[in-house]
């Protein structure tokens, strides 16, 4: 059985901020695979589903973010599930607004949602790291994630939770390659090749001169021979 796990603070006030990308990833999963009602338990809210034969628990913390380990600890030892089995879907700043990587292990990095599963679990849990871009300066990072994505950031957002709720069942699986396709497919989809390219545009040869001589009266090839 797995566990995936979103990032976010609970509450409408915080529902649209950079920081709950994790939350929003996870929505889109459970509704797009017809997973079933949200229900508080282990501190958060969970919701259930199966990809195939593989069953998988949704859960979002509701300790706000600096807590979130406590959440994860308490549904671990309930399901007596391995760190292995854990994955954390949360926002990164290191990576492009748009950007997906998979990564199993590791440091936090300072984020705090991640730092609070460090300690009550240890780090070799799955990650889903979800690029939100970097503010550029490390003093307007707080402020910049507990704010709302701005409108434009809107299609990418639907175009990447699209993918991650596509590559779902292969994470499920434990196949990270065929996950990360699934979300490329979305995020930067090949060109078609049914395209047709454009005819060039043949031009008509000049007639020869000769030819056109022929079709002049005696009067007029003598007219031309003074031009």
């Amino acid at each position: 059985m797995q566990i995936f796990v979103g990032l976010g603070n609970p509450g409408a006030k915080y529902a649209g901020n950079r920081h709950n990308i994790g939350f929003m990833a996870l929505d889109r999963i459970a509704s797009d695979h017809g997973f079933g009602p949200w229900r508080s338990k282990f501190q958060g809210v969970i919701s259930e589903g199966r990809f195939g034969s593989d069953r998988v628990v949704l859960l979002k913390p509701e300790t706000y973010m600096n807590l979130s380990g406590q959440s994860v600890a308490a549904a671990a030892k309930f399901y007596k599930t391995d760190v292995s089995d854990i994955t954390v879907f949360h926002d990164e700043l290191d990576l492009a607004p748009g950007k997906c990587r998979y990564k199993t292990g590791g440091g936090h990095a300072g984020h705090n949602g991640l730092r609070s599963i460090h300690q009550h679990l240890n780090p070799e849990y799955n990650r889903i790291r979800i690029g939100i871009g970097h503010p550029g300066h490390k003093d307007a990072v707080a402020s910049y994630v507990l704010r709302d994505f701005a409108k434009a950031d809107q299609d990418w957002i639907d175009d990447l939770l699209r993918g991650i709720s596509d590559g779902a069942p292969e994470l499920a699986k434990g196949d990270s390659g065929r996950f990360m396709n699934a979300v490329a497919l979305r995020t930067a989809p090949p060109r078609s090749s049914t395209t047709k390219p454009k005819e060039k545009k043949i031009e008509k040869p000049a007639e020869p001169e000769a030819k056109v001589e022929e079709t002049l009266s005696p009067l007029q090839r003598l007219a031309a021979k003074f031009r």
